[in-house]
């Protein structure tokens, strides 16, 4: 029997994700080299170590700079999110973290944009994690922490978030002892900031939330929700554990700001429903744009 062929990816997809990395790995090298580097601050991960290892390394070793540090560290990770994830994830990665070694070079001889640690942690911290939330969202990444923890959450009982920020608290416990106490704090302060901007720029800035909804008013609230929201529902069929009765549920989405208008809703028709709602990491679809308010 024929294997099937898989559909390939536009060329104009292809270069638009390829465009997004580069400015992405760009963004972040122009963070270190311009704002963090000069102030004595790291980010977490690989990156990190090898921003520490270069600050150590001997003037008669500088073939071993930041930009080599971050490659050849990466390296071993590339090859097991090859493995692990695919060869596309594989060559994004290779694309961004050989962008960001050349890019911080053409950076390394620029004077600082401030010495000012507050500001250099802050602005530091934004263009870092908008550089890395772009190379993450058009599938790569910059550093090989998270594969790591992808591995090796497989054989302890840790999650990746987990796994990744015990590793974080020896590199900054690291960068205390060779840079001191005050910029490992801001190094902290620093990727706390930079954290934060890749979820915004992976999740997207439009906070949503999924509902579900018990009811024995199905058709009343689901209309208010489509007439009053303007979103419109789906109609689940669940079963009550204790009653063993047919129920019937009501799954909607809304942004954040229109949670309250649902609760009300929902309470002026049946004060006895019973509601659960969740945050949701991305909503897709041109329909949901459009709400009435």
């Amino acid at each position: 029997m024929a294997s099937k062929q898989h559909k390939k990816e536009p060329l104009g997809h292809v270069l638009y994700r390829v465009l997004m990395i580069a400015i992405g790995a760009s963004l972040a090298a122009f963070a270190i080299e311009r704002l963090l580097v000069p102030n004595k601050m790291i980010d977490g991960g690989i990156i990190g170590i090898s921003l520490i290892l270069d600050y150590l390394t001997p003037d008669e070793w500088r073939l071993f700079n930041f930009a080599t540090l971050v490659i050849l560290l990466n390296a071993p990770f590339m090859y097991f999110g090859y493995k692990q994830i695919g060869k596309t994830f594989m060559l994004s990665t290779i694309l961004g973290v050989v962008i960001l070694g050349v890019t911080e070079r053409l950076f390394h001889h620029l004077s600082p944009l401030t010495t000012e640690p507050i500001l250099a942690t802050v602005f530091g911290g934004l263009s870092l994690g908008l550089g890395v939330g772009l190379v993450i969202r058009h599938g790569g990444s910059l550093d090989g922490t998270e594969i790591l923890g992808i591995l090796m959450t497989k054989r302890i009982p840790f999650s990746v978030g987990e796994f990744v920020m015990f590793v974080n608290v020896f590199i900054f416990g690291w960068a205390a002892f060779v840079f001191g106490l005050e910029p490992a704090m801001y190094s902290v302060m620093t990727y706390y900031i930079a954290s934060k901007t890749i979820d915004a720029v992976i999740e997207g800035l439009d906070e949503t939330r999924a509902a579900f909804i018990v009811t024995d008013h199905y058709e009343e609230i689901s209309d208010a929700i489509l007439h009053r929201l303007g979103r419109g529902t789906t109609k689940l069929l669940g079963k009550g554990g204790y009653t063993d009765e047919q129920k019937e549920i009501i799954y909607a989405v809304v942004t954040r700001l229109e949670v309250t208008k649902l609760k009300s809703i929902v309470n002026e028709i049946d004060p006895d429903a019973f509601i659960t709602i969740m945050p949701t990491h991305e909503v897709r679809g041109a329909r949901f744009k459009s709400a009435i308010h």
